[in-house]
């Protein structure tokens, strides 16, 4: 007999090749990892996937995470690879674990708690420490199996805290000695395989001791050094995380290092409520810069950037109210029987609270733009919906409908608040970013925010909301979500052997009943380590996942293969 003539045949399905272009019906032949035919009708393989009615699409290239901890411990990259990503890049925003001096761990995990809001215990529990140097970082992490595919960038706050100590922690201005070491820890980093350099300088992000992630003010002499030394150590990144309404004087020295550093510059850029056409003029930088031919990019999110407000969450609106204050430190379970208490709910949301900062009061106070999220999540939900405006329709205050929706399903309601991408109580703005040529999607923060946030499913929002439920606007097509979610991703990274479905390209894919798939509602976890909390997000319709031609996941379960890899730049030594 024979013998098969692929490793594995997805047969039947409709394939998006992650290019743009027109759907076709096709088989997928996959061998030694990779695609090697797509025709309508191959022969027989080892294994195969009866795709007939639905999508075959890439895998998914997530650049924003933070799964630096993670994946010490998690095998299954989760909850990215739940909903099609097959390859994560982490090291975002200038936190990571490497370089690292034995007696700087510990305050490590203290700044990745402040600004990605990751249980500190989970972390220190579920890290073995095996490295200092940024090449062992990576060699440490190549050990460890896992799914999916991982690329590491190098963060400006364990560098800068590395070769200053503690005068690049309170932000000193670094000698020409500090410039010249941190350089070439980055030059190694990236000739090691780091894909880039991130930093930080936006105000939000602080560390557990209230302190801004090294790096946050640091001049252009020290931009320019890292930028120049990712080019040449072989990296193609350099990702900063800014203040969203100072980007506009922040984009002069990122077109000079464009220019001069010879990597590509990557910003994040949202829609505020305090400056809510900013992100148009900001998209007249981008064309200049692009009729330039200069590489700079704006990463964008592609839903709100939304804070879950819920009793066992970080975010709780009523913390800085007198009589809520003392009950915030207790266990869930313990003060879960109070707040049923109604003389207690009167009493708190008629209180005046205390001020917390511009930014938390902002959070806590914004009853106008908290909608409940509910067993179906609307993610762009109507303003007759907020609290103030159902309020105003029941005699009560505002604060007390947060309280009643967050005392739903047995005190685990979630309340929504949009945060970012929404000041117009709509979508039409990110629909025109998610557009512009110089815009990739990222900002999901898989890994991170565990109490807060929980947008590293976007990958299926983008599919159900974006190309089949919205019923606020104007869909996107189902080709562009799909270029937009794989080729477009891999490739601003250079990950250029992914993200398509062609011969020779990577076998990473997923197979998909569209009509199937759903979003469930966001809920609250206890599972990493020391029993740790974060927000995750299930989903449907995934079928079949497949890294490197492998099934990992089928039927909603992984299936115990684990073929991801760490990925390292061109220039690192092979894997």
């Amino acid at each position: 007999m024979e013998a098969p003539s692929f490793d594995l045949v997805i047969r039947g399905g409709t394939v998006v090749d992650g290019t743009g272009a027109a759907r076709r019906r096709a088989d997928v032949g996959i061998r030694d990892a990779k695609i090697v035919a797509i025709d309508p009708d191959l022969p027989p393989g080892r294994e195969e996937i009866d795709a007939t009615g639905k999508l075959v699409t890439p895998g998914f290239v997530d650049v924003h995470t933070h799964y630096d901890a993670q994946v010490t411990w998690d095998p299954h990259v989760t909850p990215s690879s739940w909903h099609g990503v097959t390859t994560v890049v982490m090291g975002n925003c200038g936190v990571g674990f490497a370089p690292a001096a034995p007696d700087q761990r510990k305050w490590l995990i203290s700044l990745m708690e402040g600004v990605e809001d990751i249980p500190g215990a989970a972390m220190t529990e579920g890290m073995i420490w095996a490295w200092e140097s940024f090449p062992e970082y990576l060699d440490a992490i190549d050990k460890h199996p896992r799914a999916i595919d991982i690329c590491a960038q190098v963060p400006h706050g364990a560098l800068r805290a590395y070769v200053m100590g503690r005068r690049g922690a309170k932000h000193e201005a670094a000698t020409n000695e500090d410039l010249a070491a941190m350089a070439r820890i980055v030059r190694e980093g990236t000739e090691a395989g780091a894909l880039g350099f991130s930093t930080s300088r936006t105000p939000i992000h602080k560390g557990m001791d209230g302190e801004y992630v090294p790096g946050t003010f640091a001049d252009e002499r020290e931009l320019f050094a890292m930028g120049r030394a990712v080019a040449e150590g072989g990296g193609v990144m350099f990702q900063m995380t800014g203040n969203h309404v100072d980007m506009i004087e922040e984009f002069p020295w990122m077109r000079r290092l464009a220019q001069e550093a010879g990597c590509s510059v990557s910003f994040n850029l949202l829609q505020t409520d305090q400056k809510p056409d900013l992100w148009k003029h900001m998209l007249g930088l981008l064309d200049e810069a692009e009729k330039d031919d200069l590489p700079i990019w704006a990463q964008v999110a592609g839903r709100p950037n939304g804070i879950l407000m819920t009793w066992a969450g970080t975010a709780v609106p009523f913390m800085p109210y007198p009589t809520y204050m003392p009950l915030h430190g207790l266990p869930f379970a313990e003060r879960l029987p109070r707040l049923r208490d109604a003389a207690l709910r009167h009493k708190v949301v008629h209180e005046k609270p205390f001020s917390f900062g511009e930014f938390e009061d902002y959070i806590i106070s914004s009853f106008h733009k908290m909608y409940r999220l509910g067993e179906v999540p609307n993610y762009e939900p109507e303003p007759e919906h907020a609290a103030t405006e159902v309020a105003k329709r029941n005699g009560d205050v505002a604060p007390g409908v947060v309280w009643d929706w967050m005392m739903e399903n047995d005190g685990r309601g979630v309340v929504y608040f949009p945060i970012f991408n929404y000041a117009e109580n709509n979508l039409d703005a990110l629909r025109t970013l998610l557009q512009h040529p110089r815009t990739r999607l990222g900002l999901g923060d898989g890994g991170a925010h565990c109490g807060a946030i929980c947008d590293a499913s976007i990958q299926t929002f983008m599919l159900t909301h974006w190309v089949r439920d919205r019923t606020r606007g104007d869909k996107l097509p189902l080709e562009f979500i799909v270029k937009t979610l794989s080729s477009d991703t891999a490739s601003f990274y250079g990950l250029d052997d992914r993200g398509r479905i062609a011969i020779g390209y990577k076998a990473d894919l997923n197979v998909i009943d569209f009509d199937a798939m759903k979003l469930h509602a966001p809920e609250m976890i206890y599972d990493l380590p020391a029993d740790g909390r974060r927000f995750v997000q299930r989903a449907e319709g995934i079928t079949h996942t497949i890294v490197s031609g492998q099934i990992i996941r089928q039927a909603n379960a992984p299936t115990g293969k684990l073929p991801g890899r760490l990925v390292r730049g061109p220039k690192s030594a092979p894997a």
